[in-house]
């Protein structure tokens, strides 16, 4: 019976730790994506692409921006 409990503790750790960070959390150029969605450049005139968690955020127009989470994927 302790290992089961263990176990459950274990498995709700775990869920979060992958928590969704916020709509509306920012990001720069060079910066590791927090999170996969629909990302906006701050920058005129913008752009939105669509980010995956783990890729480095890019330039835009040539340039380092700042990018905001608008939409989850």
């Amino acid at each position: 019976m302790l290992i089961i409990v263990q176990i459950r503790s274990t498995i709700s750790y775990g869920r979060n730790v992958m928590s969704k960070v916020t709509i509306g959390t920012t990001a720069s150029t060079g910066q590791t994506c927090p999170e996969s969605g629909i990302w906006k450049s701050l920058d005129t005139p913008s752009t939105t692409a669509p980010i995956a968690r783990g890729n480095r955020m890019p330039p835009h127009n040539g340039k380092a921006v700042t990018w905001k989470l608008t939409q989850y994927a």
